[in-house]
């Protein structure tokens, strides 16, 4: 029987699939034994100490015993943080969808792998690891017969779905390269990662679903592949009943899995083989499409998954990221699975349809887990305590705030050890963090601030930016050579707990989507009244952080306002809704150095309120501009108070 009710169309394939054979599965191919638990032997600070001192030592027993290998790896370690190399388990050779999929099916066929929540409550649906797997091969399969190959890239523009699962699956099983893309980009952002990539197939739904709304995926397929020569096919499944335009490179996902084997033979993938693309904003305007390879990503991701949130067999795990990032890849998809866990898909929003739906939830499903983002909770602040306080939360052992692959978190400790709330506190194994003062040195002693940096590669790090390792090198190894430089500063207190303070760079976090500032300026830039624009962050009570527009107009701009309009406007089109700046300040120049350099730390301390506090100045060309801002901005904010 093939996987259930894993999307509309998968509902109605059924039909078509009842009482067709499936082949006893072929037992995973076993180097070592996969029974071991994800979890180190001894103490917490003897493991602490090991990891740092003898990485080898730490993380080779590890992998030996927690992942299905088809070949042993020879060397555990191969890395250089000066020269960008960063390898893991070489020699060595696995599937990770035997690892997510095989393994499970082999000793507990009929547990329960998702739960699919979708966006209208108390219409969840599960599904076991049997059917995971089913769907997972036909998907497979499909992809085979439409010329989808090993090392091929395969761009997944799908909502979080149980299919979207399968899909990023199917790939892995197949050696394809998977480059999921949220699935709420705009025509322009999908177009350029499919570009970028150089995508083969393309996958997506007819529609999608989120907090009562439907999304129009397939119409901004359609218009994306129209600049992307690369796309040969686009698989289009079917969230809703409602028909779409199909063209000659479409074809029904569900009409074409029905006339596949639900089994397929796994591909042998080197450790540091790719296994996914995925793209994050880059201050320099252009997305980076970083790679994740095979072992050392799944490695990571079953360990933190484990050993953060304590997760226990049998828990039900709850993370409501969206699987376009890079959490949802780890703690929706690769970790929860590697470990055998029951991982819960959210479609929908904290607010929908009311802002109890986290916590009804929770007390439906009983979740054990609880992963969300900090904006959500942020959101949720707005409203009664009732919202929560009317469910029973009492399922809930860990509640967690995201981030990608984790690296500083208050568990796992020594047994009984304090958290202090919304602090990271406590480095993982492995990693071994440090912080530098601006010339580069290292701050040593405790109550100190600085630069985030870690000194020692761990497994789960991203490997390169594809296509471009220079500008891998240039964007986390260049400022301080040497160490791995994470882009955010971080106190560390008496005790030795960290803290991070924030983004150094100039790229903002809005709403839990990273997003460089440039891209929102090449946006902007493209409009003909605009030669120049510059974008910072800002702190909001909600989002985190938001988007700040400094315009620069040409003189012969008749209605200023119907041009900001238009701003916004080109913004949604071009890169999200959410990319859109909450304020555009439309001023006659930008503070900029000598050189050219527009300073953006001065503008940003003009929005903080600092502005009494610009530090060195003595580089601006013009220091007079610093007045002109001023003054435009103080008019803007007295216009924005009168209409309010």
């Amino acid at each position: 029987m093939a996987a259930r009710c894993l999307g509309r169309g998968v509902g109605r394939l059924l039909g078509g699939l009842r009482g067709v054979g499936v082949r006893a599965l072929a037992a995973p191919r076993l180097w070592s034994s996969a029974s071991a638990s994800v979890a180190p032997p001894g103490s917490y600070q003897e493991r602490i100490a090991l990891a740092a001192r003898e990485p080898a030592a730490f993380w080779g027993p590890l992998a030996r015993d927690a992942l299905v290998w088809d070949t042993p790896y020879h060397t555990v370690s191969d890395c250089d943080f000066r020269s960008g190399r960063i390898s893991w388990f070489l020699g060595g050779q696995l599937n990770v969808s035997v690892n997510c999929l095989d393994q499970h099916v082999q000793k507990s066929p009929e547990s329960i792998a998702l739960i699919w929540e979708r966006d209208e409550p108390g219409t969840e649906v599960k599904i076991t690891y049997r059917e995971l797997l089913e769907t997972t091969c036909r998907l497979a399969n499909t992809l085979k017969r439409y010329g989808v190959r090993r090392g091929d890239r395969v761009a997944i523009y799908m909502p979080v779905s149980p299919l979207a699962v399968a899909a990023m699956l199917a790939c892995a099983r197949i050696g394809a390269i998977h480059n999921v893309i949220f699935a709420g980009f705009s025509v322009g952002s999908l177009a350029g990662r499919i570009n970028d990539a150089q995508c083969k197939v393309v996958i997506t739904f007819n529609q999608g679903l989120r907090g009562g709304r439907v999304v129009q995926l397939k119409k901004i397929v359609d218009e994306a592949i129209k600049v992307c020569p690369s796309v040969q096919h686009v698989l289009v499944a079917h969230r809703t009943d409602n028909k779409v335009h199909m063209g000659h490179l479409d074809v029904s996902l569900e009409q074409e899995m029905a006339k596949e084997e639900p089994v397929c033979a796994p591909e042998s993938m080197g450790s540091e083989d790719i296994l996914f693309l995925l793209y994050t904003s880059g201050s320099t305007g252009k997305p980076k499409g970083l790679v994740h390879t095979q072992a050392g990503y799944l490695l990571y991701a079953a360990l933190t998954h484990r050993l953060v949130f304590d997760y226990r067999p049998g828990d039900v795990f709850g993370c409501v990221a969206d699987i376009g990032w890079i959490t949802g890849h780890s703690y929706v998809v690769y970790g929860p699975l590697c470990n055998g866990a029951t991982s819960v898909l959210f479609e929908s929003t904290p607010v929908y349809p009311d802002a109890g739906r986290y916590w009804e939830t929770v007390q439906r499903l009983k979740i054990n887990q609880f992963y969300g983002a900090p904006t959500a909770y942020r959101l949720l602040l707005k409203f009664e305590d009732s919202w929560v306080k009317k469910y029973d939360r009492s399922s809930l052992r860990t509640l967690g705030s995201e981030t990608g692959g984790i690296c500083i978190s208050p568990r796992p400790s020594e047994e009984g050890a304090e958290i202090l709330p919304c602090m990271a506190m406590r480095p993982l194994f492995g990693i071994v963090p440090v912080l530098m003062d601006e010339k580069g040195n290292v701050l040593e002693g405790g109550d100190v601030s600085g630069a985030l940096c870690l000194s020692q590669a761990w497994p789960g790090m991203a490997r390169t930016i594809y296509g471009d390792h220079q500008r891998f090198l240039d964007a986390y190894f260049e400022t301080y050579p040497g160490y791995y430089f994470t882009g955010d500063g971080a106190y560390r207190t008496e005790e030795g707990y960290y803290e991070i303070t924030g983004r150094m760079d100039d790229v903002i976090n809005i709403s839990g989507h990273r997003l460089g500032t440039a891209e929102i300026e090449d946006a902007m830039a493209d409009h003909p009244a605009v030669p120049e624009t510059a974008v910072i962050g800002y702190p909001h009570d909600i989002k985190g952080e938001a988007a700040f527009a400094f315009v620069v107009l040409k003189d012969d701009v008749g209605d200023v306002d119907v041009v900001v309009k238009e701003l916004r406007s080109v913004v949604a089109d071009k890169i999200a809704k959410y990319a859109v700046p909450d304020q555009v300040l439309v001023v006659k120049r930008l503070p900029k150095t000598r050189s050219g350099k527009v300073m953006r730390r001065l503008l940003r301390k003009i929005v903080m309120g600092r502005a009494q506090d610009l530090g060195d100045t003595t580089t601006l060309e013009d220091p007079g501009v610093i007045t002109e801002i001023l003054s435009a901005y103080q008019e803007y904010k007295d216009k924005r108070g009168g209409a309010k």
